[in-house]
């Protein structure tokens, strides 16, 4: 009788056993997949902010090309360009005056130089900001 009642207690405390290992497991892939769709949701940010910053680094090299070799102010490609940048550039447009040569058609923009290093500084604190609340939070 005392050999019945030991082993249900031996069976109760492996029960007791295996369900707080399946707790634990359980707790352990809630937090792994709490930390992947962190993650996950870091990188869609960093990259993104990467995306839109190089298209715009791109956007003022291709208006500082176009200044810098005299294009025709009138063609459409240029004006698209010219508008396109516009709104980035209002802050820094009159920053400096740029020397000009071939008769004022080439123009090397200070202006437009200084506005690609700074958004390219802008786009790395950006990162670094969201690095920062990211590993605060891991």
């Amino acid at each position: 009788m005392n050999d019945n009642r030991n082993d249900d207690t031996n069976l109760e405390r492996r029960q007791e056993l295996q369900h707080d290992e399946e707790t634990f497991r359980l707790h352990q892939e809630e937090k792994r997949l709490g930390t992947a769709r962190r993650s996950h949701t870091f990188t869609w940010i960093v990259n993104s902010i990467f995306w839109l910053a190089g298209m715009l680094e791109i956007l003022l090299g291709v208006r500082f090309l176009l200044r810098l070799f005299g294009a025709n102010r009138e063609n459409e490609f240029a004006q698209l360009i010219n508008n396109l940048s516009a709104p980035f550039m209002a802050p820094f447009s009159t920053l400096f005056i740029s020397p000009t040569s071939g008769g004022g058609a080439n123009i090397f923009d200070f202006n437009i130089a200084i506005a690609i290093l700074a958004y390219a500084l802008l786009s790395y604190l950006a990162v670094s900001l969201v690095r920062f609340i990211f590993n605060r939070n891991l």
